[in-house]
């Protein structure tokens, strides 16, 4: 790194190229390229950017308070002045991140281990001052003629998350402070905080005066807690759509490793997040019993149902000892009743006596009306069953009782039975489901 006359300038040297990589290993550096790749129109140029950065084209980097400049070069080695613009912080909200970061001696040991506490950043957020960037909040500028980010300004944004990773006061520097400047300012800020905390001390003490504190009993001291609690804060909003993950180099992949696999599960598992955390917030979520953890294989199938890749698909059913064409009817049934669905298929079980005595019961309650009108009313099918499976003769259908007590319909088709809707609370309702298109 080079130290420009500028104190609240910084110039760092070209890095080299950096082939089969990340280029953050921080979460401040995810997400600073979370923030270039939701921002960026068009992902190609972000992907092309990526490559520029890999390949070493990014020249010396220039951080200065508001922007980013370097000079980017092409294949043809035609070189681009780049800039990336970033909103200073105003005075008030310096103001109230030195404050945060003064009042807890964890974070400055943190800042000056060259690390950013995740806990910093939220209180940041709340205190309405945005540490890290968000969506729109770059602003390229480069020679080539884009006006949105190009693969230059890309670059850029990829090699600077490199060098966050070393040294996150490269962000602050950003958002207009340079290193000493915030460090003087947390150290005058520490300074004033003990000054205070001993004038209140030695207040505290004259109050009390000379004698002996007897203490509080424990339950007063716990009553006295609880009453003056404050109120919980309310939940937060949430969010409009699940997470977008960043998304995975690929012109370098090591041998076994599916890219495309490795991006579907990590698309899955924040819109699994999102609807785990939608459900906590909703209202009465205490009340309902929590549902029990998914299998392996069931989980297989709940990803196979949300895949849109035919590999990834067709790696979830080898994996799960499954052809695709069993798969796709496990993905059929589980898009009519989730896990006790695919139970359903797949379960072949024998009921107990006192089950199978219910589900007789069952059946026969089921066509009494009709057998008991003026025969006007359609009469019972005749139903084979074979252990918790009840076919109706030559009719193609057949309806099968779950363990959970719901019965679920079934039809006939090139030699082979498909789930044909959800489960209903009797058999008769079952039996008559709507085949399925």
């Amino acid at each position: 790194m080079n130290q420009t006359g500028d104190p609240y300038e910084k110039t760092f040297a070209a890095l080299p190229p950096a082939p089969g990589r990340g280029f953050a290993r921080t979460w401040w550096g995810h997400a600073w390229l979370r923030a270039l790749e939701d921002s960026a129109l068009d992902g190609e140029q972000v992907r092309q950017g990526r490559r520029v950065a890999r390949s070493g084209a990014v020249g010396a980097v220039s951080v200065r308070p508001g922007g980013l400049t370097a000079v980017v070069r092409d294949r043809d080695g035609t070189a681009h002045r780049t800039d990336v613009l970033v909103q200073e912080f105003s005075q008030a909200e310096w103001d109230r991140l030195l404050g945060l970061a003064a009042a807890e001696s964890g974070y400055i040991a943190a800042l000056l281990d060259r690390e950013v506490p995740p806990e910093l950043a939220q209180d940041a957020a709340a205190a309405g001052v945005e540490l890290l960037p968000g969506i729109g909040d770059f602003d390229p500028r480069c020679d080539c003629g884009e006006w949105d980010h190009c693969p230059h300004t890309a670059a850029l944004c990829y090699q600077v998350a490199r060098l966050l990773d070393q040294d996150p006061f490269v962000l602050l520097l950003l958002r207009g402070r340079g290193e000493r400047q915030l460090l003087d300012g947390l150290e005058a800020r520490s300074t004033a905080n003990a000054r205070a905390q001993g004038r209140n001390q030695a207040r505290t003490r004259d109050a009390r005066g000379t004698a002996a504190d007897a203490g509080v009993a424990a339950e007063q001291a716990y009553a006295a807690a609880r009453a003056g609690s404050p109120p919980l804060p309310p939940l937060p909003d949430l969010p409009r759509a699940p997470g977008q993950p960043p998304a995975l180099d690929t012109e370098d992949e090591p041998d076994g490793l599916d890219v495309h696999a490795v991006e579907f599960l990590a698309q899955a598992a924040a819109a699994e997040a999102f609807r785990l955390l939608a459900e906590a917030v909703a209202p009465g979520h205490a009340d309902r019993p929590a549902p029990a953890p998914l299998t392996e294989a069931e989980d297989a199938v709940r990803l196979t149902r949300e895949a849109g890749d035919v590999r990834v698909r067709s790696r979830l059913a080898a994996a799960t000892g499954r052809s695709r064409a069993d798969m796709e009817l496990a993905v059929l049934a589980w898009g009519f009743g989730a896990a006790p669905g695919l139970a359903a298929l797949e379960d072949d079980w024998t009921p107990d006596r006192a089950t199978l005595a219910r589900a007789r019961a069952a059946l026969a309650a089921a066509w009494a009306d009709e057998e008991a009108g003026d025969g006007a009313g359609e009469e019972a099918p005749v139903l084979r069953r074979v252990r918790a499976r009840w076919t109706q003769a030559g009719a193609g259908r057949q309806i099968r009782l779950g363990r959970e007590g719901r019965w679920w319909p079934y039809r006939r088709e090139e030699g082979r039975w498909i789930p044909s809707g959800p489960s209903a609370p009797d058999p008769a309702s079952a039996l008559e489901a709507e085949p399925a298109g």
